[in-house]
């Protein structure tokens, strides 16, 4: 076996393991508590999905990238400024939350507007811990770190129940934990001052383009059920869709791990000019993305339905055409997240978030359209998920071949 092969299937080990954590954690928290008493920690969990994309993926690339391109001293360098405008921002968020925390935690106390605050430091943490790892080529420690997150949390839950504590806010804190994992590495949070190579650019620039293009994608690949929602569908569609969702996009949660050697890939490409097998990637990632969008529709309209009713229950039920189109929308999505971080990795962060700005765009239209001629809201909002990806797809490839790359 190659030593790429080995770092994919190390890093896909990881991704998986940190994946099954997450859902044990959801699963004893709610069975535990109830799922009335744990709807505190629901909200705090799906925050910390969204701080990933804004915070953990932006500073894990940019990183990484940064120091392949021009030195630990670039990063060494702008950290401190980052470091800042992060603590900011988790003021600002904790204080929001603050001020809605009736409606979203259902408490009057400080406990959970405290823990927005912390999560998204937390998740900025992670994402430096991550970005050192992956720039030093350290995938052992970068797959152990995936799992070792939501591994801290597991075994914070896995205490509490012993104990027989049934206080929401000490299930809060296990969540909050995870990040403490980054003590284990203590090493990947160090760079040194070495000279700046070439002309770093901007790194508030990119890190605010590469967390819009994360959301962006984040919400379109997540944000299905919540349209379903917002425009009149059934609980039982709703809750059908997200599940739908939640099956077909295992794949992504996988390659979303995996991806980060990706990046110092790319960057030294694109630093010693090797054009040509830029354009061997890019002509092997289209080849892949239509035989596998292909496969996954055939595969999901045969046993999507089946597999929904066995998992989730025989009242959860979608039609062979709509499965067939969410795992298609779901597999582009995967090939978005490879154009995305190559893209990233050339210094491309504005360029790659005006790409899902046209992919959201086009679906915002579809939808418009769609509804003009009758066609019902679930498929709908599922036909508008797969334009989303599909035209990201096309503006995202576009922004990987035309445009320079920005390192010197």
């Amino acid at each position: 076996m190659s030593a790429a092969a080995r770092t994919t299937r190390t890093l896909g080990l990881g991704s998986a393991a940190n994946g099954l954590l997450a859902y044990l954690v959801f699963v004893m928290t709610t069975r535990s508590l109830g799922p009335d008493a744990a709807s505190p920690v629901s909200v705090l969990w799906s925050y910390w999905a969204f701080t990933g994309a804004a915070f953990t993926f932006p500073l894990q690339h940019w990183i990484a990238r940064t120091v392949t391109a021009h030195g630990d001293g670039a990063v060494q360098k702008a950290l401190p400024r980052i470091g800042v405008l992060v603590l900011a921002v988790s003021v600002v968020l904790g204080g929001a939350a603050w001020a809605a925390r009736e409606p979203l935690f259902h408490r009057s106390d400080a406990w959970f507007p405290a823990m927005v605050a912390a999560v998204t430091l937390g998740s900025a943490l992670i994402g430096v811990l991550r970005g050192g790892l992956t720039a030093r080529h350290r995938w052992n420690a970068l797959a152990w770190s995936l799992a070792g997150e939501n591994a801290v949390r597991c075994a914070g839950v896995g205490v509490l129940i012993l104990l027989g504590n049934q206080d929401v806010v000490a299930y809060g804190l296990c969540l909050v934990a995870g990040p403490a994992v980054a003590v284990l590495w203590p090493s990947a949070l160090r760079f040194r001052a070495t000279p700046v190579v070439g002309r770093a650019p901007n790194p508030l620039a990119f890190l605010a383009g590469a967390s819009l293009a994360q959301l962006i994608g984040q919400v379109v690949l997540t944000g299905g059920p919540v349209v379903l929602a917002l425009v009149g569908g059934s609980p039982r569609a709703v809750t059908t869709l997200f599940a739908a969702l939640a099956l077909f996009r295992a794949p992504y949660m996988l390659a979303l791990g995996m991806v980060s050697q990706l990046t110092t890939r790319v960057a030294h490409l694109v630093m010693s000019g090797d054009v040509e097998s830029m354009r061997r990637m890019r002509r092997w990632l289209r080849i892949g993305t239509a035989g596998l969008v292909v496969l996954a529709g055939l595969g999901a309209a045969l046993l999507g339905p089946f597999l929904l009713r066995l998992i989730f229950g025989s009242e959860v039920e979608l039609s062979r055409g709509l499965t067939a189109l969410v795992a298609v929308g779901c597999t582009v999505a995967v090939a978005n997240l490879v154009l995305m971080v190559s893209s990233l990795a050339q210094g491309r962060s504005a360029a790659v978030a005006r790409g899902w700005l046209v992919g959201i765009a086009a679906s915002v239209v579809a939808f418009f359209v769609l509804t003009a001629l009758g066609v019902g809201d679930e498929p709908a909002v599922v036909w508008c998920f797969v334009v989303a990806e599909a035209v990201a797809y096309g503006a995202l490839s576009l922004v990987e071949r035309v445009q320079r790359p920005r390192y010197r």
